[in-house]
């Protein structure tokens, strides 16, 4: 057991809430009075916080420190903000701790704290770090605690420490001075680009496709490839990617921070832009972002990147109209009666479709077999206003065998 007894008043340490793509400073109090034991937290906190007391109490006495006898009450600040998430458990943690007088109040001052607590004290990954490390640069703090599994990405933000926090204990014997945490390192700025597969050069023929790539490419062009099936209308889309510059450090950033803030890149850092390609099932606000818990949608986490919407007549009519605003704004707004979150949406839009419901209208080698009824509904599916925002529309045609046949023959040949 450690004994370290400094009676203080109310204690107070800092945390982030991750709301949207910002972060806002949480003051986690906590009060230490006579009474019969419990623990009780208030401040607009979810079903996460509220398991936080068997979490923070098995944490603590797992650590060897001494989890006071006392009625112990705990507010997260501003109370109107809603709190989601397990990485508080580390900040409670720590006011217990400091109201308790295991710690002092000058030694968790001018520092943000984040984790989530296992049952034996180590700190486990938690999302958002960065938006969180770019918050509390914001607010002038000095340097923030953060997982070691986080510690990583969070360097990515300059002119913050970020100190890398296995457990509990190691973090109490640091803020004693007993034992030093290592500050993560930043990793390189630039990242070395690696191209998609396939790239431009391995698709033959298809001249004036690839050309149109290459303008939508330079110019963040939005484009609709349309053909008979096996024309290589989804290869030609798949190229894209290769045809992008490297992501510079900023957009680095920018990008791990909403794959971070959606749970895909909890302990890593996103190097290449992102190419999306939801299902067309996927319901409008997977796609938009949204939810009781507000999270970025693929429209977000194409930011920087690319969205492929691969035979998109065939996704509902109302999650198409709802790229309309994105399309246009480069952002968007997810408003809902808790309150609203804003994402970015800077994303190239490539979309495919055939020209007729059975595929092959104009084609040279089938016949189509659609009513002209069944032909204009299908082309009714795409609204004028979001044609409007497509910039290119291209007309792809199937390929000859013989001309795949003449140049793999000549392969061989240079072979």
């Amino acid at each position: 057991m450690l004994n370290y007894v400094y009676m203080t008043a109310v204690a107070k340490v800092l945390s982030i809430a991750p709301i949207g793509f910002d972060g806002h400073i949480i003051d986690v109090e906590s009060d230490a009075t006579r009474g019969l034991p419990s623990l009780q937290i208030v401040g607009l906190g979810n079903k996460a916080i509220d398991e936080a007391k068997e979490r923070v109490k098995s944490a603590i006495t797992n650590s060897l420190l001494e989890y006071p006898v006392k009625r112990l009450t705990i507010n997260l600040a501003p109370a109107e903000l809603p709190k989601d998430g397990t990485h508080y458990d580390l900040p409670i943690a720590l006011a217990i701790l400091t109201s308790s007088g295991q710690l002092r109040p000058e030694e968790v001052t001018d520092a943000a704290f984040a984790g989530e607590l296992a049952l034996d004290g180590k700190l486990r990954a938690i999302r958002g770090a960065i938006t969180m490390a770019e918050a509390a640069k914001k607010a002038g703090l000095a340097r923030i605690y953060l997982p070691a599994a986080n510690a990583t990405q969070a360097s990515l933000v300059e002119g913050i420490e970020v100190i890398s926090t296995p457990s509990l204990r190691d973090l109490f014997l640091h803020l004693k001075q007993e034992l030093k945490l290592s500050t993560a390192s930043p990793l390189p700025t630039i990242s070395q680009h690696i191209p998609a597969s396939p790239i431009l050069d391995d698709i033959h023929g298809q001249e004036q496709a690839k050309r149109a790539l290459v303008i939508a490419a330079a110019g963040h062009h939005n484009l609709l490839l349309t053909g008979p099936p096996g024309a290589g209308k989804t290869m030609l889309a798949k190229s894209l990617p290769s045809l992008l510059p490297a992501l510079t450090p900023e957009e680095q950033i920018a990008t791990t921070k909403l794959h971070s803030l959606a749970g895909e890149a909890i302990d890593s850092i996103v190097t290449k832009r992102p190419f999306r390609t939801p299902h067309h099932t996927a319901s409008r606000v997977a796609l938009i972002g949204g939810g009781s818990r507000p999270k970025p949608g693929e429209i977000s986490l194409a930011h920087l990147g690319v969205l492929f919407l691969d035979e998109i007549p065939e996704y509902p009519r109302a999650t198409l109209e709802a790229l309309r605003q994105p399309l246009e704004d480069k952002q968007i707004t997810v408003s809902r009666i808790d309150g609203h979150a804003s994402y970015p949406a800077d994303f190239m839009l490539i979309a495919t479709m055939n020209p007729c419901p059975c595929g092959f209208y104009g084609d040279q080698t089938r016949e189509c077999t659609c009513t002209s009824t069944q032909l204009l509904n299908y082309q009714k599916r795409l609204s004028g206003p979001l044609l409007d925002r497509i910039d290119m529309v291209v007309t792809v045609s199937r390929v000859p065998n013989s001309t795949h046949l003449e140049h793999r023959t000549m392969n061989k040949k240079q072979q």
